[in-house]
């Protein structure tokens, strides 16, 4: 397994000390300012990927609406370490495919063929605001969209006619600096989603949450087993990817009554207990009545305080511990098939020297260890056409 990372770019939780606009403002540069300090160094510590979202609207959560300009400021500011686009959103109404083609491929070429780019077709909440079906129709704009941008990056020029879009012959530019592009990904929070990626020779992303180790191992098994019958002809491109990752929060410490004094508990606390709110409040009331009835009773428990912190360490939702109790957890990743774990650490209001000093635990004491057990691939390779 190798480990990565995942941002968000979460501000620090309010309220906030001056008033609107300023308040928020310095939230944001700061976790601007420490989030960067903190990739830099992974780089040089030997992580394997930072993948940064793209979210829009999401208070409290994540100030991060355009990661091609911050994986453009990495590329020109890290020397090894991949970048992941975690993930762009694909559906027609968020961009143009030409503008995705386009900015992917840019950072490809300033970072020379460190990308890692994962799709996705966002929840409810940022498709109604802008315009796109909060519908299955979402996920045909998606797959036309992949096909439209892999399009571009192949052929000298390009064009395209459909119902959803019409596009007249041009030159896209730059093409990747991969050849022939960059690994392509699928955030999958559903079974569905998972053989989707399956079917068509996409990584797979497994945002799925509150879930533990098991139900997660799951949604794997059907992404291997869509995958072990899926045809050549269906791949959605000619780089074929069979990698799985996966996300949860990730700290490492040295001591664990310290790490109680500095609010790591708290932290992990107000992150459940802020995603249950967000999720309640924005994401259930454009739900069908059957999906509200699937998700609600996930989420007041976590609202109302009836699951401890405890539960989610117990179950290894999450992995914070001393660097030996989190190699552990690790490694049941690991065995139910997990190739890259997408280590959120910058949550809460974890000081920003507590996760600089995580992320040299887990490089020095955790990686060697996961180096030494060997890796199930390291490389993607070139499906035939």
């Amino acid at each position: 397994m190798k480990l990565d990372l995942l941002y968000e770019f979460q501000p620090k939780i309010k309220p906030w000390d001056k008033p609107h606009p300023y308040g928020q403002r310095e939230a944001e540069q700061r976790t601007y300012d420490e989030a960067i300090a903190e990739i830099q160094f992974a780089d040089r510590l030997g992580f394997n990927t930072v993948w940064c979202v793209e979210h829009h609207f999401r208070d409290g959560r994540s100030a991060s609406p355009c990661s091609e300009a911050i994986l453009g400021g990495l590329a020109l500011s890290t020397k090894q370490i991949k970048l992941g686009f975690g993930v762009t959103l694909m559906p027609f109404g968020f961009i143009h495919p030409a503008r995705v083609a386009e900015k992917v491929a840019t950072v490809d070429v300033l970072s020379h063929g460190r990308v890692e780019w994962g799709t996705g077709r966002s929840t409810p909440m940022e498709q109604a605001a802008f315009g796109v079906p909060t519908d299955d129709r979402s996920r045909e704009h998606w797959r036309e969209a992949i096909e439209i941008v892999v399009g571009m990056w192949e052929n000298e020029t390009f064009s395209w006619e459909s119902e959803n879009l019409s596009f007249p012959e041009r030159m896209q530019t730059p093409k990747p600096f991969q050849d022939p592009h960059p690994p392509v990904w699928q955030a999958a929070a559903t079974m569905k989603s998972a053989v989707s990626a399956g079917e068509l020779g996409l990584g797979l992303l497994s945002f799925a949450l509150l879930q533990p180790v098991e139900k997660m191992a799951e949604h794997i098994q059907a992404y291997r087993n869509a995958q072990a019958i899926a045809r050549e002809q269906d791949m959605l491109t000619r780089v074929r990817n069979d990698r799985v990752g996966v996300y949860t929060l990730v700290h490492a410490y040295d001591d664990a009554d310290a790490a109680a004094d500095y609010g790591l508990w708290d932290s992990v606390n107000w992150w459940y207990r802020h995603l249950a709110e967000f999720t309640l409040q924005w994401e259930l009331p454009m739900l069908s009545p059957e999906e509200q009835k699937a998700v609600f009773p996930l989420l007041q428990p976590v609202i109302d305080g009836l699951v401890p912190v405890s539960h989610y360490q117990e179950q290894d939702m999450i992995i914070i511990g001393t660097p030996e109790e989190c190699l552990e957890k690790i490694i049941r990743y690991d065995e139910v098939g997990v190739d890259q774990l997408l280590c959120y650490v910058q949550f809460g209001d974890l000081p920003h020297e507590k996760v600089m000093r995580s992320l040299e635990l887990l490089a020095t004491k955790v990686i060697p260890q996961l180096e030494a057990r060997g890796h199930r691939i390291d490389v993607t390779a070139a499906a035939s056409v």
